[in-house]
């Protein structure tokens, strides 16, 4: 599961390579270390029909049954005090971190899967530009130091193929009730050399422009589908190992 990515490059070059026509925040400086829940930008279609550029939360929604038991472990507790409480509020109130990387699209009978189904269609795909990113080590020496993947050590633009929604829920009790606009990207099957380090999956990354239009395009999900792929053994390079953030200063 990919939870930390970097994108040191500009927006501008990222939007001009996603032909995003418009930035609504185009003052924010690189971000050598984008965790969950943080804003990050996010190419999506506009209203329009044209592509721009926006910040979005990485975290898309929960399933609807993981809140729910988790609503009534937090319902059992409170019952063993003896406290009173409101089920339909408290399940509306729990905490949503959200879910960043989306790997099951289809169910084992080869059906779209339920939860993501919504957001699998042409409005709500979407580019996220990024120029390395990080999976722990859980398979090599088994450190769970951070090793840092790109397409090479000059760590050029590329994106993953993203899913984002308009979303409602508490990310944190402390910050209470949000209105939010969330992101998170698809993942697949593990290859050389990220599968050395971390065979569970890797995220799914688009490298063309053909690869990136028929992403945003209008087609069916049935058509792009075969985008959740992994990239070619030794596609990417191994780039830095156990830092939190890739902030490597290229020449």
């Amino acid at each position: 599961m990919c939870n930390l990515y970097a994108m040191m490059k500009t927006r501008a070059e990222a939007a001009r390579l996603a032909r995003a026509m418009s930035d609504r925040n185009n003052n924010q400086p690189p971000q050598p270390g984008i965790y969950p829940d943080y804003l990050a930008p996010v190419v999506v279609q506009g209203a329009d029909g044209s592509r721009e550029m926006r910040d979005l939360r990485w975290g898309m929604p929960t399933s609807k049954r993981a809140l729910l038991d988790a609503a009534n472990k937090r319902a059992d507790s409170l019952r063993k005090k003896g406290t009173e409480f409101d089920f339909d509020e408290l399940l509306r109130m729990e905490p949503d971190k959200g879910v960043t990387n989306v790997r099951n699209t289809t169910n084992a009978r080869g059906e779209v899967n339920a939860h993501w189904r919504p957001w699998l269609g042409p409005a709500n795909r979407c580019l996220v530009p990024f120029t390395s990113f990080a999976e722990p080590d859980q398979d090599h020496e088994k450190t769970r130091q951070n090793i840092w993947f790109a397409l090479d050590e000059t760590r050029p633009l590329a994106f993953f193929a993203g899913v984002w929604t308009p979303h409602a829920c508490v990310r944190m009790k402390s910050k209470g009730w949000e209105e939010i606009e969330a992101y998170g990207f698809l993942t697949t099957e593990a290859a050389e050399p990220v599968r050395s380090y971390h065979q569970k999956a890797m995220p799914v990354i688009l490298t063309t422009p053909a690869e990136w239009d028929l992403w945003m395009s209008n087609a069916p999900w049935s058509e792009v589908q075969s985008l959740q792929r992994s990239l070619p053994e030794g596609a990417l390079k191994v780039v830095a190992r156990g830092v939190r953030q890739d902030d490597a200063i290229l020449a």
